[in-house]
């Protein structure tokens, strides 16, 4: 009996920006789902904006991408993911399309640094790069799953796209910002200029 070749190198499930391919070079991305989890915008005291995490969901649903880590050196992504805790996924939990089995981690805020009570703003740069990643991923259905499985639009919005604070702010095609603009405005959040 032959057993399943396994990838050697560990993947990273991305529900966020690192879906936009334009944010990172990590090889063999590919779309997935992580099964028990929905998206949320997270305030901590790390950062003075609000970012994207993940919550615990039973029932529901994300898609992102699955990519691979090369010899599993975590520290490039770790640095870039520092307010998050990187958590296993098991494997019934993430359906992809790669050809052999594979170990998947996921980024989760990290609870200690947590702060409900803030009121950070959603960076504008930091949404567009995300839904544009969408958009390229999942065409303009899976753009619109982003938003519907995504909680915490009650806030605020800080439109800097005149000035991005995002650090990897991506440039917009008119049909992308039109697209993202539409639904910011089918949302409760409110928008404030920078």
């Amino acid at each position: 009996m032959t057993r399943p070749v396994r990838n050697p190198d560990p993947f990273f499930f991305g529900y966020g920006s690192l879906v936009n391919r334009k944010t990172h070079d990590y090889p063999t991305a590919l779309p997935a789902r992580a099964r028990g989890w929905r998206r949320v915008w997270r305030h901590t005291s790390r950062r003075p904006a609000a970012f994207l995490s993940v919550r615990e969901a039973p029932g529901h649903q994300i898609e992102g991408l699955v990519a691979a880590v090369p010899g599993g050196d975590w520290a490039a992504l770790d640095a870039r993911e520092a307010a998050y805790d990187r958590l296993p996924l098991a494997a019934p939990d993430v359906a992809h399309d790669h050809p052999h089995p594979i170990t998947v981690s996921i980024y989760r805020t990290s609870p200690a640094h947590e702060a409900p009570e803030a009121a950070h703003p959603i960076l504008l740069s930091y949404l567009d790069c995300v839904v544009q990643g969408f958009l390229h991923v999942f065409g303009e259905a899976g753009a619109d799953r982003f938003f519907e499985t995504t909680d915490g639009w009650d806030g605020t919005i800080l439109d800097d796209r005149a000035a991005p604070r995002y650090p990897r702010h991506v440039d917009l095609t008119t049909f992308e910002r039109d697209f993202v603009d539409d639904r910011l405005a089918r949302l409760p959040a409110r928008i404030v200029r920078d």
